[in-house]
């Protein structure tokens, strides 16, 4: 008989925390909690908010009568700690202190493993973070940049990524590490990563702006006009950061964010947001082909998830220019909730060896 575990289930992302409960796959309490600006810009860092978002979990697993005590471990999302492969990892006091420190960068999702680390270390419990932001299985080639001083970074979505990956697999009838898949995540930010018998060996670093344009991340702009732009005297270190970062891409050229928005001007007869948004489809199929040489050609499928893979008309765009590389397979929306708990049930069950963090 299938043993049942029970996990906890912490995703904290910049204005809210989701937390859930699942007994194997199957979800049985979810909730979003809100955090409000007046609360979270008492802290000077994110990671300062560590105790806070804690005592509201707590606080609301108690309202809703979840028993502490049938919980079996508890898993997060993963932030940046140092590069790691991808797999589900025991959380200990040196990722702890990374995720503190930020060694690759603040983050909402730094949160995680500290929060989890803490509650199941007064459970006595196991807790595990699950192919944090920072995997990093690029092959040598893919980290060549031109620039011997710079290094192209891995920094992506691989939760859902491989979440999505491993949903291909399963229809294919095998497994994650048995085929090659080429997976677009498109949400605020867009990153295609290579995925070849179970590893992303080439990847965009979508967390810095780089690849396809998206809704709000500028994409890799033309290098020279960025130069002079820089120097131009006009705009503060954080001014172009946050233009390629934030402020780019849709929000650059519509002053929104909201795929639907796009969508419902051009509904109205705008032909400057039909040019735009058919533009952002048109990088990603780009991108989405350059993958498929990494591949050489060898792609068992193309995979589309993200917010933005609910838009039927835009996905439909993207999918004339790469259906001739490979069937096309659209998972709409996000699946990190559930991968988490998965990823966590893998190394419970002994399907899996959870790896050490070091």
């Amino acid at each position: 008989m299938e043993s049942t575990y029970r996990m906890l289930v912490i995703n904290p992302g910049s204005t809210s925390t989701k937390i859930a409960v699942y007994d194997n796959e199957k979800e049985n309490f979810v909730e979003v909690l809100r955090h409000p600006a007046e609360e979270t810009s008492k802290f000077a860092r994110i990671i300062d908010q560590y105790g806070f978002r804690k005592d509201v979990i707590l606080g609301t697993l108690k309202e809703r009568g979840i028993d502490f005590g049938s919980i079996d471990a508890i898993v997060a999302r993963g932030g940046n700690m140092k590069p790691v492969l991808g797999g589900t990892y025991r959380i200990n006091e040196q990722m702890v202190e990374d995720l503190k420190i930020g060694v690759m960068g603040q983050h909402a999702s730094n949160l995680g493993g500290v929060i989890a680390f803490e509650i199941a270390g007064q459970l006595g419990l196991p807790s595990y973070v699950v192919d944090p932001v920072v995997v990093d299985e690029l092959e040598d080639l893919a980290r060549l940049s031109g620039i011997p001083d710079i290094q192209r970074k891995s920094k992506d979505h691989p939760l859902n990524q491989k979440a999505v990956a491993r949903r291909a697999a399963a229809e294919f009838g095998g497994r994650y590490e048995d085929f090659n898949f080429l997976v677009a995540h498109l949400g605020g930010g867009i990153s295609l990563g290579v995925h070849k018998k179970g590893k992303i060996i080439d990847v965009n670093n979508a967390l810095d702006g780089d690849g396809p344009f998206s809704p709000e991340r500028a994409g890799g702009v033309p290098a020279g006009s960025l130069i002079d732009m820089c120097y131009s005297g006009r705009y503060t270190k954080e001014e172009i950061k946050k233009k390629l970062v934030g402020n780019g891409g849709l929000m650059a050229y519509l002053g929104t964010n909201d795929g639907r928005e796009v969508q419902k001007r051009i509904r109205e007869g705008d032909n400057y947001a039909e040019l735009v948004y058919k533009g952002m489809a048109y990088q990603i199929a780009k991108e989405i082909g350059a993958g498929a040489t990494v591949l050489k050609g060898e792609v068992d499928a193309i995979l589309l998830t993200g917010g933005v893979a609910y838009d039927t008309e835009f996905i439909s765009w993207i999918i004339e220019r790469v259906g001739f590389i490979a069937r096309v397979m659209v998972f709409p929306g996000e699946f990190e909730m559930i991968a988490l708990a998965q990823g966590a049930l893998r190394v419970l069950a002994g399907q899996e060896e959870v790896r050490t963090y070091i």
